[in-house]
């Protein structure tokens, strides 16, 4: 298990952000991204969550909504790594994951592409 400070954690979600294309980070609409300690608990081991209305589902009705909410769990990400370097990848993925669940890309699609 590896122990960061929740600022340091917190860098490393900012820093995986920056690495989304800038073409398609300047597509993000009304999305807000957090970092929790922990899951819900229902789902102890989830490592992250989108909670929103994906671009490719909003259409007209879709005006004056909350923004949709990106989750990224620091608990179950630093239990899960064994090394720093394993959670600046693995903190990677999973905010390219949810960030991709934004854009409407399902499960199955995100595990053909390694992000799963």
């Amino acid at each position: 298990m590896v122990d960061l400070t929740p600022e340091e954690f917190d860098g490393l979600v900012g820093r995986a952000l920056d690495t989304i294309p800038a073409r398609l980070a300047r597509a993000m609409d009304n999305v807000a991204v957090f970092v929790e300690e922990e899951p819900p608990d229902d789902v102890p081991g989830l490592l992250g969550l989108y909670e929103g209305v994906p671009l490719t589902e909003r259409d007209g009705w879709y005006a004056g909504v909350l923004p949709d909410r990106i989750t990224i769990f620091a608990g179950p990400l630093m239990r899960r790594c064994a090394t720093q370097d394993e959670v600046v990848e693995q903190v990677r993925i999973t905010v390219v994951h949810e960030v991709a669940h934004h854009f409407g890309i399902d499960d199955d699609e995100l595990d053909e592409l390694g992000y799963a």
